[in-house]
């Protein structure tokens, strides 16, 4: 339902045709004060007790709406654990409150461009995280309750007080009760999470550089990342005093098996699985160099979805394109935001289902992801280090070096690693969406690590995405995204792209524990010189290999730069017959009869390339 003030706002937003009646609104306008917007706290009752307290936690919705709309007005929210220890954005921006307790800054420019909009921003504390009651507990069922009840509340299906404890039941009758959920990283993966429960209400969600499965965040088909949710829980939760929660602590210890075994607690955060339960349409966004939430997690998640989506593809790290593309990405955001909450019929959804960014600042439209004209090819090693369609045959071995990482295997990898490349390329050759590696491997040890690169051969100028912006700089002026208030402005610094001369570029990458070559679930202790085949993913991408480079497939053991080494590294066989890459590519792989080498890191054609300019 909607007001008579809002169904005015609305005709003001329409666009007059003399002598014909009023258009369909195209566009949400800024005709509600910023200023004057009410912000208030409501508690929500997620039925749970995490802390064990002997009470129902409550978590701290924090909003702001445009006071002269009392109904019919939509939500975007971002449920997130960092408003109090980390912070938002690019400028790490907290929240903060009045001497009362009400809110005064809300992170990130959402609240600046659309609450004038006629929207509502709610900003969920995570159960307990700053002003929320319970514990973290790292992607499970009581931080994806977090968000799902505050839907459930602005829905008229859960309770929500004016206290933490105590205080008075309160209802969202301000709302239309239609959800739009934002974020990115931890933020981006509640917004996945609750979407995957199918909640109504939630229409739909805008992931970016978003966890789909927790087990990728942390493992890789039976390798370690070294690190661990309890140790995540443990700082987001440093700033909530009160609570207790060295019970659902240790249930993450437990739970989160020292090795890269796949159990219980990985299941339960695992939002791909749910997928079909998706109702919301989803506008994602992931840089293809993101090396902290890789990217298997943007590709996983798109293939199991079966709504209205679209993605932007980055050549960045782990950045919101808010610090990257930011006037095509408010543009975006506010069709997006109209046409799904609103329901003006701007057409946001249709057109290319793909943006991807080729070089710095360079975007190109794509019709699908992947490219509809990507085919999974089938690559084979053979040797002396060539890579084609043909079937290889023989054997080849590596060192398991845990202390070298994969740019030395790329430059200088002496024993540590295999190269196998297609010879120069006459055309180019497009790698559109996510590959896996097949590997029939002999270790000497009982424990082995196998760690396959897909790299693109040859000079270029990217974004220095392992600098410290991850690809992007940030100056010291300002542009501003909507209306400021008292303690909280609309203006954020302008970032521009950081690029870098390379000579090689890893597009893709994948890690496994050859122990869980049978079982995810269960790792076997290796025999050696016995021989086990394993299947296993790598990276999502899209990435162009132009003319005049190669496409390279290099394999070696524990990858220094990423997971942990086997308890006793030694050497690994490779059977070549049955050992390939499956790539989805779109373009002409070459026979292979010339293959490039890297000279002190520097790309050298092999002989024969004088016709290819």
């Amino acid at each position: 339902m909607r007001s008579g003030l809002v169904l005015l706002a609305l005709i003001l937003f329409s666009t007059f045709t003399p002598g014909a009646a009023h258009a369909a609104p195209r566009a949400s306008e800024p005709v509600y004060d910023y200023a004057k917007a009410i912000r208030e706290t409501v508690w929500v009752d997620i039925g749970r007790d995490g802390d064990g307290d002997g009470r129902s936690d409550r978590v701290a919705a924090d909003i702001v709406r445009p006071s002269e709309a009392t109904s019919g007005v939509p939500v975007i929210m971002d449920a997130s654990p960092y408003y109090s220890c980390c912070g938002r954005g690019n400028e790490s921006e907290l929240k903060s409150y009045d001497s009362t307790g009400k809110p005064v800054k809300f992170p990130l420019f959402y609240d600046n461009y659309f609450v004038p909009r006629g929207y509502a921003v709610v900003l969920v504390d995570l159960a307990g995280t700053n002003r929320s009651a319970g514990c973290t507990d790292v992607g499970g069922a009581s931080d994806v309750d977090s968000a799902r009840k505050v839907v459930d509340w602005l829905n008229g299906r859960a309770t929500g007080y004016t206290a933490k404890t105590g205080g008075s039941a309160v209802s969202a009758g301000w709302t239309t009760g239609n959800v739009g959920m934002i974020g990115k990283s931890y933020d981006g993966t509640i917004a996945n999470g609750v979407a995957a429960t199918g909640v109504a209400g939630l229409k739909t969600i805008v992931p970016i550089a978003a966890i789909s499965s927790w087990y990728d965040y942390y493992r890789s088909d039976g390798a370690t990342f070294g690190s661990s949710p309890v140790g995540l829980a443990q700082t987001v939760e440093d700033r909530n005093s009160g609570q207790d929660c060295s019970a659902q602590n240790q249930l993450l210890r437990q739970g989160a098996t020292a090795n890269g075994d796949y159990g219980p607690l990985w299941a339960e955060r695992n939002y791909v699985t749910a997928a079909r339960n998706v109702r919301a349409s989803v506008l994602l966004s992931h840089g293809v160099n993101d090396l902290n939430v890789k990217t298997i997690h943007f590709g996983q998640w798109w293939d199991a979805l079966a709504v209205e989506k679209k993605i932007w593809l980055a050549q960045t790290g782990h950045v919101d394109p808010f610090d990257y593309r930011r006037a095509d990405w408010v543009d975006l955001l506010h069709r997006w935001f109209d046409h799904y909450l609103l329901g003006f019929d701007n057409g946001v959804q249709n057109g290319p289902m793909a943006s991807l960014e080729r070089q710095p600042d360079q975007w190109a439209d794509q019709s699908r992801y992947p490219a509809a004209n990507a085919v999974a090819t089938t690559l084979r090693p053979h040797a002396p280090g060539r890579l084609g369609t043909a079937a290889g045959s023989g054997t080849a071995s590596f060192t398991d070096t845990p202390g070298v990482g994969e740019d030395t295997w790329v430059t200088n990898p002496g024993s540590a690693a295999l190269t196998y490349s297609t010879g120069v390329l006459a055309s180019d050759l497009q790698v559109s969406g996510t590959s896996s590696v097949t590997v029939t491997a002999t270790p000497s040890t009982s424990s082995a690590r196998v760690s396959p690169l897909l790299v693109d051969l040859g000079a270029a100028t990217i974004r220095n995405f392992a600098g410290s912006g991850e690809g992007i700089k940030t100056g010291t002026a300002e542009n501003c995204w909507g209306s400021s208030a008292a303690g909280d402005d609309a203006c954020y610094r302008i970032a521009s792209a950081d690029v870098k001369k390379v000579n090689y570029t890893i597009l893709s990458r994948g890690w496994a524990d050859l122990a869980n070559y049978a079982s995810l679930s269960q790792e076997r202790p290796l025999v050696p010189g016995t021989a086990y085949t394993m299947t296993f993913r790598l990276a999502s991408t899209d990435h162009v290999v132009p003319r005049g480079h190669a496409l390279a497939l290099i394999i070696g053991g524990t990858d220094g730069s990423f997971i942990r080494g086997p308890a006793q590294p030694g050497r690994v066989t490779l059977d070549l017959a049955r050992t390939s890459a499956s790539v989805p590519l779109a373009g002409v792989v070459p026979a292979a009869t010339t293959h490039p080498v890297l000279d002190g890191g520097a790309f050298v054609p092999s002989a024969g390339r004088a016709d290819l300019r």
